[in-house]
């Protein structure tokens, strides 16, 4: 199985990079949509999504159980675009309505460290078929106020991290330009 990252800050590029590189594999493309429309604005921003892809994409919503979905999903003739693990994180770590602080420790869910566990010990498994993932990279200004969106912040780190580390190919967008960090450049 051929696994891409593609990653970058808030409208990079990151998304029509991977959707370019999904549309020009020749197989079949499925996207799997990790977002959800829980406000107006999130609503706007997924609408631009579909509008943007070829109607003959199936589209598959799953907000939690990625790892689960991708064994579903991941055949030979098939590539699989995840858009986007950092709002699957994000879905993880909110999803069971919790009162976190406002300082100390973040205790993360069981559900969250059961499916980010499973994510990773199905990318270190054999699949047949082909992966690109979409995530943002949210590290790269200053640290975060408050607690909650440190411990945010820290887990989109590690996530990038484990993920690359697992990938055959990493790449790069800023202002639209993809820089190859792991295996074959655009």
């Amino acid at each position: 199985m051929k696994r891409t990252l593609v990653f970058g800050g808030a409208r990079s590029g990151k998304s029509a990079l991977a959707e370019r590189l999904a549309g020009e594999s020749g197989k079949e493309v499925v996207y799997l949509a990790t977002s959800h429309a829980g406000d107006e604005e999130m609503a706007a921003r997924i609408a631009h999504h579909r509008e943007r892809r070829p109607a003959h994409w199936r589209t598959v919503e799953e907000a939690t159980a990625l790892a689960a979905t991708l064994r579903e999903l991941c055949a030979l003739d098939r590539i699989v675009l995840v858009d986007c693990l950092t709002l699957w994180l994000c879905n993880l770590m909110f999803s069971c309505h919790m009162d976190y602080p406002e300082v100390g420790p973040i205790d993360l869910t069981p559900q969250f460290l059961g499916e980010r566990a499973a994510l990773l010990d199905w990318l270190d498994a054999p699949a047949a078929g082909e992966v690109i993932f979409v995530s943002n990279e949210v590290g790269m200004g200053i640290v975060p106020y408050g607690a909650i969106s440190r411990a945010y912040a820290d887990e989109a780190g590690r996530l990038n991290q484990d993920v690359a580390a697992r990938c055959d190919r990493v790449l790069f967008v800023a202002a639209g330009l993809p820089l190859a960090l792991k295996g074959p450049p655009c």
